[in-house]
């Protein structure tokens, strides 16, 4: 962590820097060309409650799942109009001490993910102006992690094709208002046995993991000159298969996932130091299907310059 933080450092002080607005691959934010932007974010994330099927309930085995996640990502200005983000997060999971030690946790670095991101539209209209975008990303796994090992995977372990619309209105005053939607194309990721059952036998170590759909419409206000961003947010995956985790199992890959989750961002970028940006955000999955009822909070700092 020490030497990515003084290689952003170093890099940055290597090229003119300008104020701009990193961003992200659901958000209506775009970089200029032969903009870059580096950002490092530290997540950390925890239940004691989780949905089987759609029954909330405890289990003293697992007692409190944590979940540490280290999360760098560059984005790219490729043209005015299309970017460029990729993404490798690093997960930690554990459960807390009182399951007396039954199950040890995981970690390891999660997928590599890649984003095309391009702007179709960005014009004023009436009293504000109104951007459409989309992002076209793909996922795979770096390393060989567990994904049937649950609830402590890393990940689903299989690769993810997905296509995201946004669009967003901004008023000149500065609030906005945008929604985005997305499918998510899953593949299969192989477990370490051969027979599972998903709503009937299967004797294969193969899963299918269920594709998805994700949505999320945010609310949010620039303020101080541009330099404070505010927003609070919805959002929402529902899988279009799976089965139930079965009643007393571990889930698996297989299981239908449901998320409606509320969440607060904030971003702030300093007037006198140009091109830096710190950043944090809270969320609260408020219900769910064969899920953690996580709770999350993040802080994270990031640095854009032109080249």
């Amino acid at each position: 962590m020490k030497k990515i933080y003084t290689l952003i450092l170093f890099t940055a002080l290597l090229f003119y820097v300008k104020p701009t607005h990193a961003q992200t691959p659901t958000d209506a934010l775009m970089m200029n060309k032969r903009e870059l932007c580096f950002a490092l974010m530290y997540e950390y994330g925890s239940w004691d409650q989780y949905w089987e099927g759609t029954y909330l309930r405890s289990n003293a085995t697992v007692a409190t799942l944590n979940r540490n996640m280290l999360i760098p990502m560059v984005a790219i200005g490729i043209t005015d109009k299309v970017n460029l983000i990729a993404t490798l997060p690093y997960v930690e999971t554990h459960s807390s001490e009182p399951n007396g030690g039954r199950f040890a946790g995981a970690k390891g670095f999660q997928d590599l993910g890649l984003a095309l991101k391009t702007e179709l539209l960005d014009q004023q209209i009436g009293k504000g102006k109104l951007s459409l975008l989309t992002t076209l990303g793909f996922s795979t796994p770096t390393t060989n992690y567990l994904s049937d090992y649950r609830p402590y995977s890393i990940g689903n372990g299989t690769h993810e094709l997905n296509f995201r619309g946004i669009a967003q209105y901004q008023w000149d005053q500065g609030i906005y208002v945008r929604g985005s939607l997305a499918h998510l194309w899953r593949g299969q990721t192989k477990a370490e046995r051969d027979y599972y059952y998903n709503n009937g036998s299967y004797y294969t170590p193969w899963m299918d993991v269920p594709n998805a759909w994700n949505y999320d419409g945010v609310l949010g206000i620039w303020m101080l000159d541009n330099a404070l961003r505010m927003e609070v947010n919805y959002m929402g995956l529902r899988s279009t298969s799976g089965d139930d985790i079965r009643r007393y199992n571990a889930g698996q890959p297989t299981n239908k996932v449901d998320v409606d989750q509320l969440g607060f961002f904030s971003q702030y970028y300093f007037k006198k130091l140009k091109g830096l940006g710190v950043l944090g955000y809270y969320s609260q999955i408020v219900h769910g299907r064969n899920m953690g009822k996580f709770s999350s909070f993040g802080l994270g700092a990031t640095y854009q310059f032109s080249i």
